[in-house]
């Protein structure tokens, strides 16, 4: 009865086996997502994977390409809501009998759908004459910047399309010899050209994302691969997109770290006071002062900076500078007095250079 129990078991498992191989790859688990994440969540996470497991980032790692390829199957697949809804209903599987799996270069899909900021360029080299690229300037919130967000920008491009006919392309300068007779010849450049099918250009609307990062920087570009402008007998160019930063009211940044002034009263300064500073995502920091406050004196508020780009775990230091405000009024004599009775401060006047 053990053995036949064994053997039992040993069959449930081969048989639980063989339904996860026939499921295919889960894509949730490869996206390290729950199956009620948000397409929000799902951008969000392939963004910040496909930045880890890109084979240029990871040249060591043999198995970088295969991390990345399962990873960009998985995006396509659940980014969609088709595709996932069915992918939900019989996994994998499911989508490659319905023929809605793509078997195009996950490279392709990343580069083409988001933006990257990785240092290097492709390793990939094109010897095919190139369209120029296109730079537009993307204006953000020190909020947008702080939290991070996806902000969606509509592009009108140029786009070949086949059209009735042939055209002349590919067309080069040739050396070609010519025998002049009595065995004398001519070599002289001349235009060659092939025969190609017709094209025209056609103008398409397109909406791309645009992933804010939290801890991105002014200036800082994103690049969607042959988003630019086209090449009729070569690659279009890239769109690139550049961060530019928008004034804010209450702070100012400088690298990770953040300033802002108060401005509060003579009172406040002299016996103390409590402020909350409302945040750029909405969280109070709170001030208590139970001393005399300067005009000019500064506070720090470690960790209440801007996110660091490489890791939102850390941030910078918020620069909190007090201003005072005097009263405007003029006292009487009594008040005066009573004031010189209160502060019991003897009269101070230093002459001296303040530069």
């Amino acid at each position: 009865m053990k053995v036949f129990g064994f053997s039992l078991v040993l069959l449930v498992n081969l048989l639980l086996g063989s339904v996860c191989v026939d499921a295919g790859r889960d894509f949730y688990q490869i996206l390290g997502l729950s199956r009620s994440a948000s397409t929000h969540a799902i951008k969000k996470a392939y963004r910040r994977l496909a930045k880890e497991y890109h084979p240029d980032k990871n040249k060591d790692d043999p198995d970088a390409s295969q991390k990345f390829q399962d990873l960009s199957a998985a995006y396509e697949a659940l980014s969609d809501p088709d595709k996932r809804d069915l992918y939900d209903k019989g996994g994998e599987e499911a989508l490659k009998k319905d023929g809605m799996m793509n078997n195009a270069d996950p490279f392709a899909s990343f580069f083409g759908d988001f933006g990257f900021h990785f240092g290097g360029e492709s390793q990939q080299q094109h010897e095919t004459p190139q369209g120029s690229n296109v730079v537009m300037d993307l204006f953000v919130s020190l909020e947008e910047l702080y939290s991070g967000s996806f902000v969606e920008i509509t592009r009108n491009k140029l786009v070949i399309k086949a059209a009735k006919g042939t055209r002349k392309c590919n067309c080069r300068q040739e050396l070609v010899t010519r025998n002049l007779g009595n065995g004398r010849f001519q070599m002289i450049q001349q235009a060659v050209c092939s025969e190609c099918p017709n094209v025209k250009l056609v103008n398409e609307e397109r909406i791309l994302e645009v992933e804010v990062e939290p801890g991105m920087v002014d200036g800082q570009e994103t690049k969607f691969v042959a988003e630019g402008e086209p090449h009729i007998d070569g690659d279009p160019g890239d769109l690139i997109v550049r961060i530019r930063t928008q004034p804010h009211p209450v702070f100012e940044r400088l690298g990770d770290d953040l300033y802002t002034n108060i401005t509060i009263s003579l009172q406040d300064a002299l016996i103390g006071f409590t402020l909350d500073i409302i945040h750029l995502d909405g969280h109070k920091v709170t001030i208590i002062r139970d001393k005399v406050t300067k005009p000019g004196a500064r506070m720090r508020k470690k960790g209440e900076g801007m996110p660091n780009y490489d890791d939102n775990n850390l941030h910078g230091t918020l620069y909190i500078t007090f201003d005072v405000a005097f009263p405007e009024k003029d006292f009487s004599a009594e008040e005066k007095e009573a004031i010189k009775e209160l502060l019991q401060q003897p009269s101070v006047h230093r002459i001296h250079n303040g530069i």
